[in-house]
């Protein structure tokens, strides 16, 4: 419906240039925000001792260096959504390679100050809110066959789902068993 026919209440032939909202892609968005404004929340009360900590006796990166991937992924995983959601295969993405990367990631951040990973949090999770709600209904149905789900065909909103949404909420909590807290 034009904007036209949304202001008399009558069809016309002129198009509307608006993209419908998407509710589902709102919410998705908004649970983004929430697990990583939790995220954040905690992260700001740690000592300097605790940011420094080890995750856990398997996980020797430190709990700043985490909170800094989680910062610092959204693009990747709002991208590999945005594919999906195109009906475009995502089959160069291993988790071989997301170990690698995860590891270069760890060197290269080791020293990330709390402030500055804080930050980044927090604009890269408001971008990837902002880029989910731009989806459509049709883009969130959209599937297409996604490497880290070993080639099954995943929807976009699977993806998103899966790793932007759940990321900050499963670091988190691998963080406050780590400190006991």
């Amino acid at each position: 419906m034009s904007t036209t026919a949304r202001e008399t209440g009558k069809e016309t032939d002129q198009p509307t240039t608006e993209k419908p909202g998407s509710s589902r892609a709102a919410l998705l968005a908004g649970r983004i925000e929430e697990g990583a404004a939790f995220l954040a929340a905690f992260a700001q009360g740690l000592s300097d001792a605790e940011w420094r900590a080890p995750v856990s006796d398997t996980d020797h990166r430190s709990v700043g260096v985490i909170v800094h991937h989680v910062a610092s992924v959204y693009p990747i995983e709002i991208d590999l959504a945005r594919a999906i959601a195109s009906g475009k295969a995502v089959t160069d993405v291993t988790w071989e390679l997301v170990a690698q990367l995860n590891a270069k990631h760890a060197d290269e951040q080791a020293d990330a100050t709390k402030d500055a990973t804080l930050e980044l949090l927090r604009r890269n999770s408001h971008e990837a809110a902002a880029a989910v709600r731009a989806f459509t209904d049709d883009e969130l149905d959209r599937a297409a066959a996604f490497s880290l789900s070993f080639g099954a065909p995943v929807t976009a909103q699977f993806v998103i789902e899966d790793h932007a949404l759940r990321h900050s909420w499963h670091h988190l909590a691998r963080i406050r068993i780590g400190l006991r807290r």
